[in-house]
């Protein structure tokens, strides 16, 4: 690790603040650093955590080329000495501090990953691929703990994941707040990503109405069935309310990025409906950037 005082100067021309991508192997690491890649991003892979101030500083440099900066460190890299927490606070200290993004999938859907390209997992060892699978979930805990962003790519396909990505980083800005609204069907599985969850099947299902039942949420018909019910427009009220109340603290706790899941039954109808409302709603603050998912618009 470089000794150099924490008062040295550094580039602050960086367009976005660099991206640590970290998480569960088979969770969709290599997916999320290629959508970075392809906007725009130096992308450096397996760097143990030891020397990852060295290459910040290298990338902060006046005379590098880099202006955006992502950096892989996958179970490979953690083998090393070193915290990724406790990079991250020197990193700080020295004004980079970077965004973790953590990717995570459940253990089924993992098991079913590593099979299907007939790997076996790098903590393995001798053990069956679920030992090797809790063995990484214990080491990452505390880093998922403390990450910025939790992407779940258990039900994601690969458009859906590259769009959540994008979601997350496209247009950020690091004086804002980033509010991620992703509508979802419970029986698909409630997102394990979301900060705050919300459950709008109290509102009547238009799914049991035959001249909606083929439009999704985002279509003028059910939009307007959906918000026109007088229990929406008071919960989405509320809900406002609620949430400006609980700004400002994540603000004080340092938490830039927020998802809140949206869910009905099949993430067709009112979660979809309700979500574009919200964001509607919130993508006029100056303080806030908002992004929109549908998670199950598409599935049956």
């Amino acid at each position: 690790m470089t000794d150099a005082p924490t008062s040295q100067p550094l580039k602050q021309r960086w367009e976005t603040p660099p991206v640590l991508i970290t998480g569960m192997s088979g969770g969709g690491l290599s997916s999320a650093a290629k959508v970075l890649e392809d906007k725009g991003f130096y992308v450096a892979h397996n760097i143990p955590a030891k020397i990852l101030v060295d290459l910040f500083e290298l990338c902060a440099a006046e005379d590098s080329p880099v202006d955006k900066l992502a950096v892989v460190s996958d179970v490979r890299t953690r083998m090393f000495e070193g915290s990724l927490l406790a990079t991250k606070a020197e990193l700080a200290e020295r004004g980079m501090e970077p965004t973790i993004l953590f990717m995570d999938a459940r253990d089924d859907v993992l098991i079913r990953r590593f099979d299907s390209v007939r790997r076996t997992h790098p903590l393995q060892a001798g053990d069956s691929l679920e030992d090797g699978i809790a063995r990484e979930r214990e080491a990452v805990a505390d880093i998922k703990a403390g990450a910025d962003i939790v992407i779940d790519t258990s039900n994601l396909s690969v458009h859906d994941l590259r769009r959540a990505v994008e979601a997350s980083f496209g247009t950020m800005a690091t004086d804002k707040q980033h509010i991620t609204l992703k509508s979802f069907g419970f029986k698909h599985g409630a997102p394990r990503d979301a900060d705050l969850m919300l459950d709008v099947r109290f509102l009547p299902n238009p799914f049991w109405i035959p001249e909606l039942r083929g439009y999704r949420g985002t279509d003028e018909p059910v939009s307007d069935y959906v918000l026109s019910r007088p229990a929406a427009g008071e919960f989405i009220t509320n809900f406002e309310a609620m949430l400006e109340s609980m700004l400002a603290g994540y603000r004080h706790e340092g938490k830039a990025f927020i998802t809140v899941g949206i869910g009905c039954t099949g993430g067709h109808h009112r979660s979809v409906a309700v979500s574009e409302e919200i964001g509607r709603r919130l993508s006029g603050r100056e303080d806030l950037e908002v992004n929109v998912i549908h998670r199950d618009i598409e599935r049956d």
